[in-house]
């Protein structure tokens, strides 16, 4: 779990003030969605790993915001092979039988001081149960594994009950997501934009989505091969842009830098430069690291020696390179902080807070809002690790 310095209470803090806080950061900080189980996707094939129904969490618009729709993809990582995709099957990333309630903060928020510009729009959350970031398509399933690969469905099946419920009189859209479903986000974008009205003004957000390609510590390109297994045995190959898969090997067309140059419709890059999980995942994977070397520096950024953190401005400076490479489109919103973090934009703290992250005295809620509603461009990249005060860094317990 995420720690934060200022979440500890004080000792000597009576129990009832201690009742009152924590029912007044529940108030400010999230608010509870019912899930929505697409029972009627399943005639169509749109199903979870296991074969059970999609599911969504939705908080109808109000006021100004009742034509306005903001669809946020869950994230969750992806499964690799059938061995892979078994271990996630039998749980809430791979079927909608042990999902659980949750409640939307931050982007998703229902106030108006937290969350200014989207607060009263109608919200959606997709459930992420198909371990593909929603590509897959395979339609046979083999009877000894009862693997469903349907993530393409999934996403559409979903998109089509949106439409159905007013997205088709959407006036504005936001199609965003964190980590998987950030890059989700920047894959499904301008088939998203096609399928809204054509007076819509229709964008896309990728929080902590920009997954670069870059080797690992030993020189391996392990991440590469990581997503050719991905598209291999969920069949995402025919789900990813044609911009992209007409160009170069479809399983290349996982990473964003060879994807967003072609993209029609206007993006909003949200990612630290030393993410999280592209430090633990691309840069030192546990393969890469067999004497665990690297283990207290992936869990606290504090705990890194001098030469990790060497390595790490390395892999900081290949992620600049990979967003550099993309061009300097008006269209495109940019805000790289130097944290160590992961998704940014789902909760309060780091979304809109008095101490939420921030670039130029500005965080990130309002630099989205501003991008969003053409009040002001903002493509911000911050200076290199550890000269940001603001960061609510990853540190586990």
């Amino acid at each position: 779990m995420l720690r934060m310095d200022n979440d500890k209470l004080g000792a000597r803090i009576c129990p009832l003030v201690c009742v009152c806080c924590l029912l007044a950061a529940l108030v400010v900080n999230g608010f509870d969605v019912p899930m929505t189980l697409l029972e009627g996707a399943v005639d169509e094939g749109a199903v979870c790993l296991d074969g059970s129904p999609p599911a969504y969490h939705f908080s109808p618009g109000f006021g100004s915001g009742m034509n306005n729709w903001l669809v946020h993809m869950e994230g969750g990582g992806w499964c690799t092979n059938v061995q892979d995709c078994l271990a996630r099957r039998d749980t809430f990333r791979g079927s909608s039988k042990y999902m659980k309630p949750l409640s939307f903060s931050g982007i998703l928020g229902n106030s108006q001081n937290s969350n200014p510009d989207f607060y009263n729009w109608n919200k959606v959350k997709i459930r992420y149960c198909d371990g593909s970031s929603f590509t897959g398509d395979v339609d046979e399933v083999d009877p000894a594994t009862k693997l469903y690969f349907r993530g393409a469905k999934i996403w559409l099946a979903v998109i089509e009950e949106l439409l159905a419920k007013g997205m088709n009189k959407a006036e504005n859209a936001l199609l965003s997501g964190c980590s998987a479903g950030g890059l989700a986000s920047i894959l499904h974008c301008d088939k998203f934009g096609d399928l809204l009205p054509a007076g819509a003004t229709v964008k896309c957000l990728s929080d902590a989505g920009y997954f670069i390609n870059a080797k690992d510590i030993t020189g391996t390109e392990s991440i590469k091969a990581y997503y050719s297994e991905v598209v291999s045995t969920h069949g995402s190959a025919k789900n990813l842009p044609s911009s992209c898969t007409s160009r170069m090997t479809p399983s290349m067309c996982f990473f964003p830098q060879y994807v967003v140059p072609q993209m029609r419709t206007s993006l909003f890059i949200l990612n630290a430069a030393y993410d999280a999980w592209q430090i633990k995942n691309i840069l030192a994977p546990s393969a890469a690291d067999p004497h665990k070397t690297w283990n207290d520096c992936k869990l606290d950024i504090k705990q890194c020696s001098s030469d990790q953190l060497q390595i790490m401005q390395g892999f900081r400076s290949e992620f600049l390179n990979a967003l550099a490479a993309l061009g300097n489109s008006s269209a495109r919103g940019m805000f790289i902080n130097s944290c160590y973090a992961h998704c940014q934009s789902g909760s309060q703290d780091t979304w809109l807070a008095a101490d939420s992250p921030a670039l130029d005295n500005i965080p990130i809620g309002k630099a989205v809002g501003d991008w969003f509603y053409d009040r002001s461009a903002f493509r911000k990249i911050d200076c290199p690790y550890p000269c940001d005060s603001s960061c609510r860094n990853r540190v586990y317990d």
